[in-house]
């Protein structure tokens, strides 16, 4: 969720033995993303009959090449869901505890205008609820992104830019969406282990489980190949800016992967194989989000690093979305993780100020739909 906030050629790749009505339904939805205005889709279905896929669109607005469905992508705020989880194998470690204040580790570092570390939970950052001011660079303007693209913030300047804010409210008193809250855990991470916050996402998540295809990009502003261009519209109705390159990598939002690694991760941590079940249970213990948020997945409440959605087939499904630069990806989980799909689009549409009538809502929206029949299909 990290924002910086006619249907084209259609390929379907299919594996293994599934009947042909959930496959076409995968692929009405996957082209009904691509008819909102979305220049490409890529979407994987993975449960016990195998991988079901279906891509849309193309890779390249001005060329005719189709998308891939094994292309990388930024995924965003999916990066939350690997900090969170690494959190919480130290919090199983007895490393770190949710209740240690930021202060404790994190000595001067939130303070000022208001700003009090010592008053902030490590839960509370986990869970958006430290009223910590969220402050990124402002790119909403096609000028302002080929201004800043190529400048890295370092995690001390980014939270150092929001202690020049009063924070928005009392801590663990409301909720609102902070990427800076997990700028502040990822350098807790390096406080409690010694190394860079990645190396200990890389150590502990991604060489265990094989997601190979799950990189941390430093300062570098280039995706590996294959991969589709991002395109962001920063005016209603207007132009798709190529915002592909850009240097925007901390703990909040940084790592390029594909569906069939960020399906492998999520299927492995719902299923229990990656934390104690006390700390999964911690995890899907959630609360309120702000209304904003809940237009568009309607019953989201939030948990550490995971929000649950119910199912219009009964019950709930667990995700965390992504938004970076022209890139979204959606995904969902299953209870115990027996299911997930991951869907990754590269066109970021106008949200506008009036966003329920927005091209980015219905974009959303049939996304979110997508997930909701790809979880529920028999």
């Amino acid at each position: 969720m990290r924002y910086a906030m006619a249907v084209l050629v259609l390929v379907v790749a299919l594996t293994g033995c599934r009947s042909a009505p959930r496959e076409d339904a995968l692929q009405r939805d996957v082209d009904a993303i691509v008819a909102v205005g979305v220049t490409g889709v890529q979407a994987r279905v993975v449960d016990g009959a195998g991988d079901r896929l279906a891509v849309a669109g193309r890779s390249d607005i001005a060329a005719v090449e189709p998308v891939s469905p094994n292309g990388f992508f930024r995924i965003g705020s999916v990066t939350k869901s690997l900090v969170a989880t690494t959190v919480l194998m130290l919090v199983g470690e007895g490393r770190l505890r949710l209740d240690d204040t930021v202060a404790h580790w994190l000595p001067d570092m939130v303070r000022g205008n208001g700003n009090d570390g010592n008053l902030i939970s490590v839960r509370q950052l986990l869970q958006h609820t430290s009223g910590i001011h969220d402050s990124l660079p402002v790119t909403d303007t096609a000028e302002a992104y080929y201004r800043l693209r190529y400048q890295a913030r370092t995690p001390e300047q980014t939270v150092a830019a929001a202690m020049q804010h009063p924070p928005d409210f009392a801590p663990g008193t409301s909720w609102s969406y902070s990427n800076v809250g997990y700028v502040l855990l990822g350098l807790i991470i390096e406080q409690v282990s010694k190394r860079p916050w990645y190396e200990e996402v890389r150590s502990r998540i991604l060489e265990p489980l094989g997601l190979h295809d799950t990189r941390w990009p430093g300062d570098s502003p280039t995706l590996p190949d294959p991969h589709a261009k991002g395109y962001q519209q920063y005016e209603l109705n207007g132009p798709l800016t190529d915002v592909t390159e850009v240097v925007d990598a901390d703990a909040s939002g940084g790592y390029l992967s594909t569906t069939a690694d960020i399906g492998t991760f999520y299927r492995n941590l719902l299923g229990g194989r990656l934390l104690r079940p006390e700390e999964l249970a911690l995890m899907r213990t959630t609360g309120p989000v702000d209304h904003m948020i809940g237009q568009i997945w309607p019953g989201i409440r939030d948990g550490l690093g995971l929000f649950s959605v119910p199912l219009s087939c009964g019950g709930v499904y667990w995700m965390h979305n992504g938004g970076q630069f022209g890139y979204i990806t959606e995904t969902g989980v299953t209870e115990e993780g027996r299911r997930s799909v991951v869907v990754s689009m590269s066109t970021a549409l106008q949200a506008g100020e009036d966003f329920t009538h927005s091209k980015g809502f219905e974009q959303e929206r049939a996304v979110t739909t997508l997930v909701d029949h790809a979880l529920c299909a028999e």
